[in-house]
C-alpha cells in the first residue's frame, strides 16, 4: 500500500491553477472545482493564478495541490520548480511528468513494457503525410499537448495535408498513429488503486476537446454532448485486460501517486494505450471523478487522498 501522512485541516494548501499553456482554462476550472471541495470539507486552500514559468507562490504553502493542465505544470517543470522551493506538491515526479507530457517518449516505454499500444510513426512536420509508411485511416496529433488539442482523424489525404499544417502550430514533430475503431475508455489509478473502467461515447467521431469540455465550445452547440458509462458495460475477463494493459502503462513510465490512463477497445476485445494523463482533468465533467466515485470517493474525498498520498512521498 501506499504510505500517507494526514492533510490536516490547518496545513495551507496552495492550489495552483491556470499555467502559460493552451489548457489554461480547463486548468482554471479544475483548480476552482478542488478549491472549493477542499474548503468545502474545511480545509484551509487558497487559489494560486500561475501565468508564467517559476512563478513566485505565496508564503506558508505546506502543499502544492498542482491542477495545472499541459504546459509547465504536467512536463515537469513546474515539479522541478517545487523542488527547488522545497514545497512537497500533489502528483508525479519531475521525470515521470516529462516522459508522461510527450507522447513519444511515453510510447517508447509502453513498448518497453510490453504495454499495448497502437502501432505509430514520428516524423518531423515538414516531411508531410507522405513520408508515412502504414495506409490511411490514421490519427495525427503534436506530442506534447493535451485535452486532445491538434488531434486529428485522417480518412484521406486532404484531412492528412490540413493535419500537418495544424499540427506545425504547436510543434516541429507529429506522432501518426493507426487508427483503431472501438470504444474510448479510460481508467483512473490513485496510489495503486485501480478504479472502474468508464466508457466515453462521444456525439461526434472521437473525443476532441469540444466534447470533453462543451462550455468551451463557441456557438454554445446543443449537438455536442458526450455519454459517459462507469462502469464500462464489460465483461469482467475484458475489464481486467484494460486494467491490467492500464496499470503496466502507468508502471512504465514510473507514475506516482495518480494518473488517468486513455485506451481504446476494438471489436475483438483488444484494448491499446493511447496515452497517459498525469494531471487528469479535476472539472464536474472529469472522468477522474467519475471512477472515484465510482469507487466510493466523494470529491472532496479524492482530493484529500491525492494530497496525503502526495504528503506521504514528500513531506
Amino acid at each position: 500500500m501506499s504510505p500517507t501522512k494526514e492533510l490536516t485541516k490547518e496545513a495551507l494548501i496552495g492550489v495552483l491553477m491556470g499555467g502559460p499553456g493552451s489548457e489554461r482554462e480547463v486548468s482554471l476550472a479544475s483548480g476552482r472545482a478542488v478549491l472549493k471541495a477542499l474548503k468545502e470539507a474545511g480545509y484551509n486552500a487558497i487559489e494560486v493564478d500561475v501565468t508564467e514559468r517559476d512563478p513566485k507562490l505565496p508564503e506558508g504553502i505546506e502543499l502544492a495541490f498542482n491542477v495545472i493542465h499541459g504546459t509547465y505544470g504536467e512536463d515537469g517543470g513546474l515539479q522541478k520548480h517545487l523542488e527547488n522551493l522545497g514545497i512537497p506538491y500533489t502528483g508525479t515526479g519531475v521525470e515521470s511528468s516529462r516522459i508522461g507530457f510527450d507522447k513519444v517518449l511515453s510510447k517508447e516505454e509502453f513498448i518497453n513494457a510490453g504495454a499495448p499500444t497502437p502501432k505509430s510513426q514520428t516524423l518531423l512536420t515538414r516531411e508531410g503525410h507522405t513520408a508515412i509508411t502504414f495506409d490511411l485511416p490514421y490519427v495525427v496529433k503534436p506530442p506534447r499537448e493535451g485535452s486532445s488539442v491538434g488531434v486529428h482523424v485522417c480518412k484521406t489525404e486532404e484531412e492528412a495535408i490540413a493535419a500537418f499544417a495544424d499540427v506545425s502550430n504547436y510543434s516541429e514533430d507529429v506522432l501518426v498513429e493507426q487508427f483503431v475503431a472501438g470504444k474510448e475508455l479510460t481508467v483512473a489509478i490513485v496510489g495503486e488503486e485501480v478504479m472502474p473502467v468508464v466508457h466515453i461515447d462521444p456525439s461526434g467521431e472521437f473525443y476532441d476537446i469540444s466534447s470533453k469540455y462543451s462550455w468551451l465550445a463557441e456557438p454554445d452547440d446543443p449537438s455536442v454532448t458526450t455519454q459517459y458509462h462507469c462502469p464500462a458495460d464489460l465483461d469482467a475477463a475484458t475489464t481486467e485486460r484494460v486494467q491490467e494493459a492500464a496499470k503496466a502503462a502507468y508502471d512504465a513510465i514510473g507514475t506516482e501517486i495518480y494518473a488517468r490512463v486513455d485506451v481504446l477497445l476494438d471489436s475483438l476485445g483488444n484494448p491499446y494505450i493511447l496515452e497517459i494523463n498525469t494531471i487528469p482533468g479535476m472539472t464536474e465533467t472529469s472522468l477522474l471523478p467519475k471512477a472515484a466515485n465510482a469507487s466510493g470517493y466523494s470529491f472532496a474525498e479524492l482530493c484529500v487522498r491525492i494530497g496525503e498520498l502526495s504528503l506521504g512521498l514528500r513531506a
